[in-house]
């Protein structure tokens, strides 16, 4: 499963979203080069899944257009794979037929593999049921790369965790994407989890980029003071507007 230099590129092009009256995104317009981790964060019902369900196809924009690789975005490509908060697995399979689901012809060598790069090869007998929450994800993870994507959405995949698993979960994810470079667009309310695993940090308020940050650090990244510089900034811009509506808490200071 060597896929170096797979990423794809998307483009996101004056693109608006529209349900009935409310305006949910605003003219947005990103340019994502192959193999970059983007982490996209903001406020509850600031628009960000929404970019992320236009950017996997399950959504058509209002207006503007949407471009992978040059082609227009219309449903979920080949090469794109999601990984939501919930696993998603299927109870009434096993873990490694759980995975073969996201290979080309159901390959079990393929699905074995991909459960071993996240730790889990001596788990593949294993009903979902039996698992915790942190193993569930890592079937869900092996199940989306399984498939060689060039793209991988991350809807928000490490919310319901415990803060030891996840910090695992994101060191995972890192170090997968490190390997096969796919490009990777992470959603999240978590500001420490961006600056841990992003390239580039995109702010999202009222349906618009209000910031967007270039991580300038080395990897692997150590919460020292130039990580807790981005964490501050991002912060700062997004509690400087409407303190009242949200508490800092929820961006996990």
């Amino acid at each position: 499963m060597s896929g170096h230099g797979i990423g794809a590129r998307l483009l996101v092009q004056q693109v608006s979203k529209q349900f009935g009256q409310k305006k949910v995104l605003k003219g947005v317009e990103l340019d994502i080069p192959p193999g970059q981790f983007v982490a996209i964060v903001g406020r509850s019902g600031c628009g960000k899944s929404t970019l992320l369900r236009l950017i996997a196809g399950l959504e058509e924009p209002t207006e503007g257009q949407l471009l992978l690789d040059d082609s227009a975005v219309s449903g979920i490509g080949e090469g794109t794979r999601m990984l939501f908060q919930d696993a998603r697995l299927l109870p009434w399979k096993r873990c490694v037929d759980n995975v073969r689901i996201g290979v080309k012809m159901g390959d079990k060598a393929k699905a074995l593999a991909a459960l071993k790069q996240v730790g889990l090869e001596d788990r593949a007998g294993d009903w979902p049921g039996v698992l915790s929450g942190g193993q569930r994800q890592r079937v869900a993870l092996a199940r989306a790369l399984a498939g060689e994507p060039r793209l991988l959405l991350l809807d928000e995949p490490l919310g319901a965790l415990d803060a030891l698993t996840r910090i695992d979960m994101q060191e995972l994810i890192e170090k997968l994407w490190l390997e096969q470079r796919f490009t990777a667009v992470l959603v999240t309310h978590d500001v420490d989890e961006a600056v841990a695993l992003a390239d580039r940090v995109i702010l999202i308020e009222d349906g618009v980029i209000a910031l967007d940050v270039n991580i300038t650090l080395d990897r692997p990244r150590e919460r020292d003071n130039d990580f807790m510089y981005f964490e501050k900034l991002i912060l700062d811009r997004i509690l400087q507007r409407g303190d009242h509506e949200s508490s800092p808490e929820a961006y996990s200071i």
